[in-house]
């Protein structure tokens, strides 16, 4: 008897049309798709009231946990452009990463997301959090999560790690 070795379902990212990710979600579960859309509270104002709505963390990305032979049931899925793959393949999301990020929506810490890109050397401001105003310079970008920045303002060096959302770049190296 041969035994075949079960595939574990992974996460992966899908793209969607603009707007389309709480659309695509419930679709998904609708064909028996395990997904998950990370949303945030956020205030929209109106000229007439202010409301608090549930907003895509996320933009056009909403994340499935499926075995390859269901990419196409995905794929189906209407408003879903493309999986984020690498090298045409469909890149596999780890399980730590969902993990994380269920943790930071289940939270009341302020979220931002920035797809701004932080070298070695770049003179940063701290916008947000129990540091904001303070200043220093970058010294290492720890993966795409986490900055350790120098601060030199008592003749000391203080390294901090702080989440690149909570940084805005003050000037470039040079």
């Amino acid at each position: 008897m041969i035994l075949k070795k079960q595939i574990q379902p992974r996460w992966f990212a899908v793209y969607t049309y603009p707007r389309a990710e709480k659309l695509v979600h419930a679709r998904l579960l609708e064909e028996a798709v395990e997904s998950f859309l990370p949303l945030q509270k956020t205030y929209r104002r109106w000229s007439d009231r202010k409301k608090l709505i549930m907003k895509p963390l996320l933009s056009s990305y909403v994340f499935v946990k499926v075995v390859p032979k269901e990419f196409s049931k995905v794929y189906k899925t209407y408003g879903v452009v493309k999986f984020v793959s690498f090298g045409g393949q469909p890149v596999a999301i780890p399980q730590n990463q969902i993990d994380n990020l269920r943790l930071l929506v289940n939270s009341d810490a302020e979220l931002e997301v920035t797809c701004e890109k932080f070298e070695k050397g770049d003179l940063v401001e701290v916008i947000n959090g129990s540091m904001v105003g303070l200043t220093g310079e970058l010294i290492r970008s720890g993966g795409k999560r986490r900055v350790i920045v120098r601060i030199d303002k008592l003749d000391q060096n203080i390294l901090l790690t702080i989440p690149a959302t909570f940084l805005r770049k003050i000037k470039e190296k040079e």
